[in-house]
């Protein structure tokens, strides 16, 4: 019972954003953006500011990407098991490899495992965050039958991102020893902890606007297997190789168990890469991730 309350609080906030939506209607997408590029830099900053750079961030790095390439992996195999075409291979790992470790894994965490467990998770993001935004938007180029986008190109997109900057100047300022003056801290301080509870409106407002469309059933399967039982598995596997810490280990395996992330909707949308497919995927692990979040959380032996 104890596992569920810990979701609870997060899915009130997705409701109220998803209700908002419904009934009144709104520019979720300024919002989302205005979270994305705004808010999530000043959070950002503030973690790896106040919090010195340990052995522990290499190793949150070689998890993701480890992940990653085997998630990719088993998503291509699944197609070519399929015998589907470039477009759904590519829709398969945008919906299946990549998972909502920001607005929706980093509040869980907090719920969950506290301030402590926060910091792990914000780490995990930008990782995610890099990844989807070079090699996510790689696949979802590659898959588009409207245009194409080079690794190149998804540099550019990825060095422009606010968040990233933010990273860099956050490493730097510890670095250097450079003390923030107290007034730049308290306005980074307001905006970093209003950051979390508006992507996670945002995310229930975007929740409103999805639909099935022509989506099969079986492509769903297929993706809720990659994001519920292959990528926890996979992440618990790389836990015990890697030695890390137990409530590390724990953080990693319930994010790696997220559901699909909302960011890949808007790169299916972008290049065209079966936007359905990859929009409803979406809303269903998010939906479904009612019953399976906690039951990680169980399994992890995590405690409010």
């Amino acid at each position: 019972m104890e596992v569920i309350l810990i979701v609870i609080p997060a899915f009130i906030i997705f409701g109220l954003g998803y209700i908002g939506q419904k009934t009144i209607g709104f520019d979720h997408r300024s919002l989302a953006s205005a979270s994305l590029y705004l808010m999530y830099p000043f959070l950002a900053f503030q973690t790896f500011y106040e919090n010195d750079v340990t052995l522990e961030y290499l190793y949150i790095v070689v998890f993701c990407v480890a992940l990653m390439v085997i998630l990719i992996g088993g998503s291509m195999l699944l197609a070519k098991l399929r015998n589907q075409p470039r477009s759904m291979s590519s829709a398969y790992i945008l919906a299946g490899v990549f998972m909502n470790s920001g607005n929706y894994g980093v509040p869980i965490i907090l719920f969950a495992f506290g301030e402590a467990g926060v910091d792990y998770a914000i780490i995990m993001m930008v990782v995610q965050s890099l990844l989807m935004n070079t090699v996510g938007l790689y696949y979802a180029a590659r898959g588009s039958k409207t245009t194409t986008l080079s690794m190149k190109d998804s540099l550019v997109k990825i060095a422009k991102m606010p968040i990233n900057h933010a990273v860099v100047i956050g490493l730097l300022v510890q670095f250097l020893d450079v003390r923030m003056p107290d007034f730049i801290m308290q306005a980074v301080d307001l905006i970093a902890a209003a950051t979390i509870p508006t992507i996670m409106i945002a995310l229930g407002m975007q929740l409103a606007t999805l639909k099935k469309g022509h989506v099969k059933n079986s492509d769903l399967a297929g993706i809720f297997t990659l994001r519920f039982v292959v990528s926890p598995l996979v992440a618990l596997v790389l836990t015990l190789v890697l030695g890390l810490d137990p409530m590390l280990s724990s953080i990693l395996i319930v994010l790696a168990a997220m559901p699909t992330a909302a960011n890949t909707t808007m790169y299916a949308l972008q290049f065209n890469t079966e936007p359905e497919l990859v929009s409803y995927s979406t809303l269903v692990t998010t939906v479904v991730s009612i019953g399976t979040v906690p039951l990680m959380l169980w399994l992890v032996g995590a405690v409010a």
